[in-house]
């Protein structure tokens, strides 16, 4: 019997398993990719736009300490005044209406001694709200900057975080590509001719999309804008800086301020939106867009049917 047991015993050590769990197809593992790939984009234009708007706090932040210094010496020089006031008023006695009637003199001297005393009264009486209206300014505008400067580190917490979720979740993306195409991110193309293939359009439009036509075959790289890699907004917004046009790094607030048009009316140089604004590329005639796809992807020319578009933007 215990023979019998050594030998079951070592048979369960050698027998492998009979339940084997089965390796995920190459058409499992693209949809998966696929999927985390668009989840994950919308992870890292949320990141773009809070990048976006840590950059208007910080030109907030530096507005408003502009705005502090002088500021500050207006309301010390209202206090100052106030004070002047003070002391004269202590050293000299205070004039009233009622020391003006007793005073001797005829009835033209005590109106001359009356409209003097409502002068200096109105004088005062600025002065006082000057003071008052300098400190409530300067009290203001510190608390405005307080609070910016508040807003502005809960942004920078926030944005490390999902930094780190980003990465995290890139290198699974990563390791799925790998066991369905052998490698994490296609091989980059030498397109140095590619500027030169784009159509002849004129003006700011045509040095958009001449950039985009030179950026093809170069990597997808999130939360950048070039040149050596480009996310979608990343692009659209390097595009469009080429031809002297500032656009924020984030399809959502591009869609904020671009002129909103129709299909039809559709130029090169414009721009079109797709997934709810979680991506974005920049037509170039022929019904055709440039756009940087995704993660381990190329910059690419594709239709502008590669998925359903949501609107159709110009640059003002």
């Amino acid at each position: 019997m215990r023979a019998l047991t050594v030998v079951a015993f070592t048979l369960a050590l050698l027998v492998p398993a009979t339940v084997v769990r089965a390796e995920p197809s190459t058409a499992e593992l693209t949809r998966r990719i696929e999927k985390a790939s668009v989840e994950l984009e919308r992870v890292v234009e949320a990141h773009n736009e809070l990048r976006e708007k840590i950059k208007e706090n910080r030109t907030a932040v530096e507005r408003l300490q502009d705005q502090l210094g002088p500021l500050e010496q207006q309301a010390e020089q209202s206090r100052a005044d106030v004070g002047e006031l003070a002391v004269t008023a202590y050293k000299t006695g205070n004039l009233g209406t009622v020391d003006a009637l007793l005073h001797g003199g005829d009835s033209t001297s005590v109106l001359d001694r009356l409209g003097t005393l409502d002068h200096l009264t109105r004088q005062r009486q600025a002065t006082i709200a000057g003071y008052t209206a300098d400190q409530r300014r300067l009290l203001d505008e510190k608390t405005k900057l307080d609070v910016t400067l508040s807003r502005q580190a809960a942004q920078s917490r926030e944005l490390s975080s999902a930094k780190q979720r980003i990465e995290r979740d890139l290198a699974k993306l990563y390791e799925m590509r790998r066991q369905a195409y052998g490698r994490a991110t296609e091989r980059p193309t030498n397109r140095a001719s590619s500027a030169a293939d784009a159509p002849n359009v004129s003006g700011q439009a045509g040095v958009a999309v001449r950039y985009a036509y030179g950026a093809l075959g170069k990597p997808y790289g999130w939360g950048k804008d070039g040149p050596g890699s480009y996310d979608c907004s990343g692009l659209t917004s390097a595009a469009w800086r080429a031809a002297g046009k500032s656009l924020p790094h984030n399809t959502r607030m591009q869609w904020g301020v671009v002129a909103h048009i129709s299909r039809g009316d559709l130029r090169p140089g414009d721009l079109v939106f797709y997934s709810g604004l979680g991506h974005m590329a920049i037509y170039v005639g022929n019904g055709q867009v440039i756009h940087a796809p995704t993660f381990g992807r190329n910059v690419e020319k594709r239709s502008i049917d590669l998925m359903p578009p949501y609107g159709y933007g110009r640059v003002r």
